[in-house]
C-alpha cells in the first residue's frame, strides 16, 4: 500500500508564471468578470421588471443567467486571487467545495438548455395550444427538476472525488478544483472516478443533448413546410441565440470531460476551461440583447404580464 498524507490544501496553478502577463490576466478577467456579472443580472433584473418579457422564454433565460453568474462566481474570484497572490492555494474542502458547485450547476445548465429548446419547440411546432401548455405552472416544474437533479448527482460525485487518495502531490495543474486534474495527481481510488466521471458525463450530456436535436429537428421539419419566408427569418432568429450558446457550452464540455485525464489533456482542458468560466457567461447575454430590444420594441407597452405569458407564440 501506498503512504497516503492527510491533504489539508492544494497548490493551483497559475495561468501563467511570467509576473507582468498576471497583473495583465487579472485586468482582463477582472474586466470579464465584472461584464458577467452587469450582464447577466442586468438581464435577471430587466426580464423580471418588464411585462412585456413575461414569458416562458424569458422566463428560462433568466434562469440561464442566474446560473452562469453563480457559474463563474465559483470559480474567477479565485483565480483572480491566485493571480497576484503568493500563495496559490486552496483548502482541502474548499476544493470540494468549488468541485461540488461546478458539476451541479454544470448539470443544471445542461438541462436548462433542454428545456429551452424544448420551449422552442412547442413555441414553433404548437403554436395554438403553447399558451395553454406552457403555464406558468409549468414552467417552474420544469425548471426545477434541472436544479434538483443536477445538486443531487453533484453530491454522489464529490463523494466519490472525497475517496481520492493523495500521495504527497498536491499540485493540481488547474487554476480552480476540478475533477481531470484531480483524478491525474491522486494515487489511490482513481480509476473508479476517472471511470464514474466519464460515465455521468456521458450519459447526461447525452440525455440533454438528445432533447435538443430532438426539438430541432422538429424545429427544422416544420419551417420547411413554412411558405413563408418572413416567418422562418423569424423562427431563424428567435433559435439562433439559444442555438450559439448550446454549441459553445456542449462543445467545450465535450473536449475537456470525455478524455482520459493525462498530463496533455489536462493542460488543454485548462486552455478550454478559460473559455467556458468566463467567455461563455459573458456572451450569453449579448447574444440574447438584440432580441430581447426587437421584443421591447414590437409589444405593446399596454400588455400586461399575464397576456404576455399567453400570447409568447405571438411574438415567434
Amino acid at each position: 500500500m501506498p503512504n497516503f498524507t492527510d491533504v489539508t490544501e492544494f497548490i493551483l496553478v497559475r495561468l501563467t508564471s511570467h509576473q507582468e502577463l498576471r497583473v495583465l490576466f487579472f485586468v482582463v478577467f477582472l474586466i470579464v468578470y465584472m461584464t458577467i456579472l452587469l450582464g447577466n443580472i442586468g438581464m435577471i433584473i430587466l426580464i423580471g421588471i418588464s411585462p412585456q418579457l413575461q414569458s416562458p422564454m424569458y422566463f428560462f433565460l433568466s434562469h440561464l443567467s442566474f446560473v452562469d453568474v453563480w457559474f463563474s462566481s465559483n470559480v474567477t474570484p479565485k483565480m483572480l486571487e491566485n493571480l497576484l497572490s503568493k500563495t496559490k492555494t486552496i483548502s482541502y474542502k474548499g476544493c470540494l467545495v468549488q468541485c461540488y458547485f461546478f458539476i451541479a450547476l454544470v448539470l443544471v445548465e445542461f438541462y436548462i438548455l433542454a428545456v429551452m429548446a424544448f420551449d422552442r419547440y412547442m413555441a414553433i411546432c404548437n403554436p395554438l395550444i403553447y399558451g395553454s401548455k406552457m403555464s406558468r405552472t409549468v414552467c417552474v416544474q420544469l425548471i426545477s427538476v434541472p436544479y434538483i437533479y443536477g445538486f443531487s448527482v453533484s453530491l454522489i460525485c464529490t463523494l466519490w472525488t472525497y475517496d481520492l487518495y493523495f500521495c504527497g502531490n498536491v499540485e493540481i495543474n488547474h487554476f480552480y478544483c476540478a475533477d481531470p486534474p484531480l483524478i491525474n495527481i491522486a494515487c489511490g481510488a482513481a480509476r473508479i472516478k476517472e471511470y464514474t466521471m466519464i460515465v455521468i458525463a456521458g450519459i447526461n450530456s447525452t440525455y440533454s443533448l438528445s432533447v435538443v436535436l430532438i426539438s430541432y429537428t422538429l424545429i427544422v421539419v416544420s419551417v420547411l413546410h413554412m411558405c413563408s419566408a418572413d416567418g422562418r427569418k423569424k423562427v431563424f432568429s428567435t433559435c439562433g441565440s439559444h442555438l450559439t450558446a448550446i454549441s459553445m457550452f456542449y462543445g467545450t464540455l465535450i473536449f475537456m470531460y470525455f478524455r482520459r485525464p493525462t498530463e496533455e489533456s489536462v493542460e488543454q482542458g485548462k486552455m478550454v476551461a478559460v473559455f467556458y468560466t468566463t467567455v461563455i457567461p459573458m456572451l450569453n447575454p449579448m447574444d440574447y440583447i438584440v432580441r430581447e430590444t426587437k421584443m421591447l420594441k414590437r409589444q405593446s407597452p399596454k400588455q400586461s404580464p399575464k397576456h404576455a405569458w399567453t400570447m409568447q407564440n405571438k411574438s415567434v
